[in-house]
């Protein structure tokens, strides 16, 4: 039996109290930081004598988050959702003053066509889409009986949502700020030093494809994790936005070196499971260098600025090594298969060292704004998905809004607001309707602890220092729990619904028969906006959008055969990266869905790569005449392929390719074109992908054909 060591027991024990302290004090900073955002709000409000002070309030607790940085953001995003809203409202008003019919038709589609657009995005820029149709009803609804009461609604709604923000962004800046900075660095560090270990270990040979599927996916999280949080860092730190488009650089070269990673160690596979033993092993040779300059400790900074001149003189060995292995090799094809592989690896070590010096220049004392070359990172969005969500919206807001006119119901405002609200807040969840109910019932508790607080504490004190402590405790169990993982969508709906059915103000009235009725109003527009879900479901999360994602992946080959050359690089490495993210964010781990996105992930990745830097090379170079109808029907037939796979359009592919191959054979000083199509024809016909499904015969799962 082995012994028990004492002294690592009590270390580990040790390290679980200490981080589960630090926990427990993050999520205590947050509940206190967010109580004083929101009591100096009221305070302030109410000084003002602003109509609805909970309206600031419950701001408050809408962009309350733990990092300083996530709370700027979302508040400018707000800020600019609340001016827009406001913006339309008056607009609507002053279009139809007179006609609720059409009035409520305009209201409709806007708050639709904001909710569409929330699913556009996958950070805070949705909020401003939330917020803008939000703003408009809450502007419009109560001024419908008082068109000309229009500009001094909005006037009042801004002043308070823009005091909750100002507020909410001065306390978590100032009061123990936790800076959103710190963890891009951080993610930044990592990311680099993840990759050039994972480079340096896969200097021996071939990586199995189980682990470069993980590796992909890591590669994935790492890229849009580091977007996501550099479009929020920009918003707490001056530094940070002066450096952004350098860390917008930093990204995109290392979409690009992790692309090329790939396709190189694809290449090593096949050729071992082709058996050509040889070709595989001098291509490792080659490789040597590059882990010989990795042989040290990695880190950004300091260590990236070292890196530098190793990566360089490793690129110029591997450069004088290429004419020697190459005299090494006697085969045909394996000198083939070398100038291929020795083609891309060279690649692959320029765009490495560019990466390095992007991760050197993150660290220079100064960065200078224009220094960088500008680069953007695309989103691949869904328009049809935001139409449906846009349709729905609009729906329930008009069935609302008829069900108000025919019944005459005095709080039907209070249903068509929530329902605006959470209509458009969860369109962008992958399970809006599990969400919006779990929501409901933290919304139901929190009114009832809002009665409770109202009319048995409220009634007994006398000033806003006595109404802190008897409102302090209730909010707070709303807050702790939306630090929870397990219940913060049930405190985010406790801590709401017990700030807005308070709705405090200056001259506080207990009307119990009113708090009821209005409570009953805010369960019918939540209830309606969760069964807006069921009726006409959301596309996000769904098996249909699932696979126009998939679609619109393979459809990044046609990108990269037809698109406009300037920029093309980067865009193919983002689009690509963000609907990877996306449906990894939708799919079952392990399942088959995840299996084929991945697969196609890296068989896209590779082709479309290939053919990128094949047009670009024939752009750079003259192509006879006689040969560019061969390399155009080439890049015609994969885009094809790619947007429709069946087995024609494999046949047709895989001949185009090979056809190609041997007509660029047949024009001198174009060996350039011969390895970009040389890699593309083994991608085709690789029996471990995913194009083995559609290949005629097993047998090429087997070996490597070439073009004769």
């Amino acid at each position: 039996m082995a012994a028990v060591n004492p002294t690592a027991n009590a270390q580990g024990t040790r390290e679980v109290v200490v981080e589960t302290l630090r926990e427990e004090a993050s999520t205590w900073l947050f509940v206190a930081k967010t109580l004083i955002a929101f009591f100096a709000t009221g305070w302030l409000a109410m000084r003002f004598d602003l109509p609805a002070p909970s309206t600031a309030m419950l701001t408050t607790i809408i962009v309350a988050n733990r990092q300083s940085g996530m709370v700027l953001a979302k508040s400018f995003y707000r800020g600019i959702g609340t001016v827009a809203g406001a913006t339309a409202a008056v607009g609507i008003v002053a279009a139809f003053p007179q006609q609720r019919d059409l009035f409520l038709l305009a209201l409709s589609l806007w708050i639709g066509i904001c909710a569409g657009g929330a699913t556009l995005y996958r950070n805070f820029k949705s909020y401003a889409f939330v917020l803008g149709g939000y703003t408009a009803a809450i502007v419009a609804i109560p001024v419908i009986e008082n068109p000309p009461g229009v500009f001094d609604s909005a006037v009042a709604r801004l002043s308070e949502v823009l005091l909750g923000l100002l507020v909410s962004g001065m306390v978590n800046d100032v009061v123990f700020p936790s800076r959103m900075r710190d963890v891009l660095r951080r993610a930044a560090r990592d990311q680099f030093a993840h990759f050039l270990g994972f480079v340096r270990g896969a200097t021996g040979g071939s990586i199995p494809r189980e682990a470069m599927e993980n590796a992909h996916l890591r590669f994935v999280r790492d890229a849009v994790t580091l977007e996501d949080l550099r479009s929020s860092v920009i918003f707490e730190d001056a530094e940070a936005r002066a450096r952004s488009n350098h860390m917008r650089l930093f990204n995109q070269r290392f979409m690009a070196a992790s692309t090329s990673f790939q396709s190189l160690h694809h290449l090593v596979n096949r050729l071992k499971r082709a058996k050509r033993d040889l070709a595989a092993s001098t291509l490792i040779r080659l490789y040597a260098p590059i882990g010989d300059a990795l042989d040290m400790p990695i880190e950004a900074g300091t260590g990236a600025r070292l890196l530098l001149p190793r990566l360089a003189a490793a690129r110029d060995t591997m450069r004088g090594n290429v004419a020697t292995l190459r005299a090494t090799l006697a085969d045909t094809q394996d000198i083939r298969d070398f100038d291929t592989g020795a083609s891309l690896l060279l690649r692959f070590v320029d765009e490495l060292h560019a990466y390095v010096d992007a991760a050197a220049s993150l660290q220079a004392p100064r960065v200078l704004g224009g220094s960088a070359e500008k680069v953007r990172f695309d989103r691949g969005n869904d328009w049809l998905g935001a139409g449906i969500a846009t349709f729905r919206t609009t729906l329930t807001m008009l069935v609302l809004g008829l069900f108000w006119i025919d019944s005459a119901w005095p709080l039907g405002s209070s249903a068509m607001l929530l329902a605006t609200v959470f209509a458009g807040l969860f369109a962008t969840t992958p399970n809006p309707t599990r969400v919006t109910w779990v929501v409901m019932l933290g919304y139901l508790s929190g009114m009832a602890a809002g009665f409770i607080c109202e009319f048995f504490l409220l009634t007994q004190v006398d000033g806003y220092g006595l109404l802190v402590f008897a409102v302090a405790p209730f909010l707070a169990i709303g807050l702790v729990m939306m630090m929870s993982r397990k219940l913060a969508f049930y405190g985010l709906g406790w801590a709401m619904g017990f700030a807005y059915i308070l709705a405090l103000k200056n001259v506080q009235v207990y009307d119990p028969a009113h708090f009821i009725n209005d409570a009953i109003a805010q369960v019918v527009g939540l209830g309606a906006a969760a069964v807006s879900f069921v009726v006409i479901p959301p596309a996000i999360g769904s098996a249909w959008l699932r696979r126009r994602q998939l679609a619109r992946l393979r459809g990044q080959v046609a990108l990269a055969a037809e698109a406009p050359l300037p920029g093309l690089r980067h865009r193919f490495e983002s689009v690509n990266h963000d609907l990877v993210s996306q449906v990894v964010a939708q799919t079952q781990p392990g399942s088959a869905d995840s299996r084929a996105l991945i697969a196609w992930a890296l068989a896209v990745h590779e082709t479309g790569r290939a053919l990128i830097e094949m047009r670009h090379d024939m752009a750079r170079r003259d192509v006879p005449p006689t040969l560019s109808p061969y390399l155009q029907a080439a890049l015609h037939t994969l885009a094809r392929f790619y947007e429709k796979p069946d087995a024609h359009g494999y046949q047709l592919a895989r001949d185009a390719v090979a056809t190609a191959i041997a007509s660029v054979g047949e024009h001198a000083g174009q060996a350039h074109l011969l390895e970009h199509l040389h890699l593309v024809r083994m991608a085709l016909l690789d029996g471990e992908s995913v194009l083995a499904a559609y290949m005629p015969s097993a047998p090429l799962a087997k070996e490597i054909t070439h073009a004769p």
